[in-house]
């Protein structure tokens, strides 16, 4: 790969996201979107899915427009973080979420596998959190730990439903077992909402 645009993709989404850190961490927003690229880029995927990872969450979390990814990056990397986006953040926690599984059902392969690579990511951290600091972990999102198991895990079926081949297949094995690291124990009693 020998494009400057995943290089004018990683300067927008900096720009876009300076000043912001991974929920209840000191960890900068950007290392995020970065791994989810490189998740994507490691299995094989093209630049274009590269691309719309980086700048996945510019339009949901940060003061950028889908037009202005359009302008700068097209039509194609436009649709893919329109996909990965959440439409009205307004909505109660659930109901996004419910959104996102629904979405997912139908979703296209390319939308399929950044979002897969997103909830990998998020995923990962999650397990990583709990390693070093325990239950308490769960204290750093706004529905605890039984919302975020039926969330992941509803995620985890969908993914192994409709990725059934190739790299998706993959990703969606590496999540599966990720979700069940996480959740398929019990908590440890830490006074973490349930």
């Amino acid at each position: 790969m020998d494009s400057p645009l995943i290089f004018h993709a990683i300067q927008f989404a900096a720009a876009a996201h300076a000043g912001q850190y991974r929920k209840g961490t000191r960890i900068p927003y950007l290392i995020h979107p970065l791994r989810v690229a490189a998740i994507l880029l490691e299995s094989g995927c093209q630049e274009d899915l590269a691309v719309a990872a980086v700048l996945h969450d510019t339009v949901e979390d940060c003061f950028v427009t889908l037009e202005q990814i359009r302008r700068l990056f097209g039509p194609r990397i436009a649709e893919l973080v329109a996909g990965a986006s959440e439409p009205d953040k307004s909505q109660p926690w659930e109901a996004r979420k419910q959104h996102t599984i629904e979405y997912l059902r139908t979703a296209g392969e390319d939308q399929l596998l950044v979002c897969l690579a997103d909830k990998l990511d998020n995923i990962r951290s999650i397990r990583e959190d709990l390693a070093i600091n325990g239950e308490v972990a769960w204290l750093r999102f706004r529905r605890g730990r039984d919302k975020q198991r039926w969330y992941y895990e509803s995620l985890a079926a969908v993914f192994s439903t409709r990725c059934t081949q190739g790299i998706g297949a993959r990703l969606a094995s590496i999540f599966a077992a990720e979700v069940r690291s996480v959740f398929d124990h019990p908590p440890t009693g830490s006074g973490a909402p349930a």
